[in-house]
């Protein structure tokens, strides 16, 4: 009898144990990412998008089981706009919150900061935003930076393809003194030499980043008469210069190209009428294009997330370095860094915008812009870029 009642209870218990697994995903412990980014002050504009789109990626693949299991939980700190403080909060997150893997950063000089720390820390990190050429040249380049952002070359050569397109040939420039503005403004003027090379550059300008008054600038750079100018403004500078600007009439007198991304519907939707109409200029997502089932698909659960009709651009750059970070981790069937990042080489992911490959020779991803003219239709309250053009990034890379 006992040794009948003993049988059963074995049974019983397979067969519990059979309907009923024990939730073994649930007890695996998450995959710590950390989010250092711009979210207070001109660049939260980008900054808090992005994080949007990061948190929306981690949410989706929780929905669909996580990663190997586990699901990724996204530790996010605000590294307000300064090299120092992005070191100080990536450093925080490793060392006393145990992340596994960086991702985050909004300027270059962020960028190159959290490069630093991720190869003194031995961490991979992913730069989603960050577009210096200089975090992956030769001598700057180490097994542990990769960016799924577009880079400075890829934008200031595009600006200048569209520019060589016009008959202009006095073409002043106005970027932020930092490493961004350097960069992108040195890519555009290198390659419109080559391009046009009567083009002559008739003035250059600096502001600070987070520069807030703008009127020498402006009227330096009228002093020139140029018949064109290449911005590099971006979020909140681009924003309070196109303010201070128009009762100078700026952008009546003198053709704008603008990289920066001032064709983004976060600043339409910011500067609405006080947009200036018919600048060229680019964006790195748009909700009305391109007119694709994944791109809509995207977009509307992007409007469900956030709540917003008008969902934001900047999102996409979260979004796809999440993205690529958990398919390396699939693929790589391990969260070990060095196996992550060999399955990071060389990989292509299907992204909202269709594929994107990280190359392996210099961990950057292909990543192109959208470009447009900037113009008001009926449909929305803000202009909106038309006709948009995706300009892909093979050709203007090295």
């Amino acid at each position: 009898m006992r040794r009948s009642f003993v049988l059963w209870i074995v049974l019983s218990a397979a067969v519990l144990a059979f309907l009923f697994p024990p939730a073994v995903n649930a007890q695996k412990k998450p995959i710590l990412v950390g989010f250092p980014m711009f979210l207070t002050g001109g660049g939260a504009l980008f900054g808090q998008p992005s994080k949007v789109g990061a948190e929306m990626a981690v949410k989706e693949i929780n929905e669909k089981g996580g990663v190997l299991g586990s699901p990724l939980e996204l530790l996010v700190r605000d590294c307000k706009g300064t090299p120092d403080e992005a070191t100080r909060v990536a450093k925080e997150l490793i060392l006393k919150e145990n992340v596994q893997f960086l991702v985050g950063g909004l300027t270059a000089s962020q960028g190159l900061a959290l490069s630093e720390v991720a190869k003194t820390e031995k961490i991979l990190y992913i730069a989603p935003i960050s577009k210096t050429t200089a975090m992956t040249e030769p001598g700057k380049l180490h097994p542990y930076v990769f960016r799924s952002a577009a880079n400075t070359n890829t934008e200031g050569r595009s600006a200048a393809v569209f520019l060589a397109k016009n008959p202009w040939k006095r073409v002043y420039t106005l970027g932020p003194d930092y490493e961004f503005g350097q960069m992108v403004t040195k890519a555009f003027v290198e390659w419109i030499k080559k391009i046009k090379p009567e083009v002559e550059i008739v003035g250059q300008g600096w502001p600070k980043l987070g520069e807030a008054d703008f009127t020498p600038f402006i009227t330096a750079a009228l002093a020139t008469k140029p018949e064109a100018a290449f911005f590099s403004l971006w979020g909140g500078d681009f924003v309070n210069f196109t303010k201070q600007a128009r009762p100078y009439g700026f952008y009546e007198k003198v053709k704008v190209v603008s990289a920066g991304e001032a064709g983004s519907p976060e600043t339409a939707i910011s500067l609405k009428d006080d947009l200036p109409l018919g600048i060229t200029t680019n964006a790195y997502d748009l909700f009305y294009y391109p007119d694709t089932p994944e791109h809509r698909a995207y977009v509307e659960r992007l409007k469900a997330y956030t709540k917003q009709e008008y969902p934001p651009s900047w999102a996409i750059t979260g979004y796809i370095a999440v993205q690529f970070l958990a398919e390396a981790i699939k693929k790589a069937e391990s969260t070990d860094t060095m196996k992550v990042i060999k399955a990071l080489e060389g990989l292509t992911i299907n992204t909202p915008i269709g594929k994107q490959t990280m190359r392996a020779k210099d961990h950057q991803a292909n990543r192109g812009q959208f470009w447009g003219t900037t113009a008001k239709v009926p449909e929305y309250p803000f202009p909106i870029l038309r006709p948009v053009e995706y300009i892909p990034a093979d050709k203007l890379m090295d």
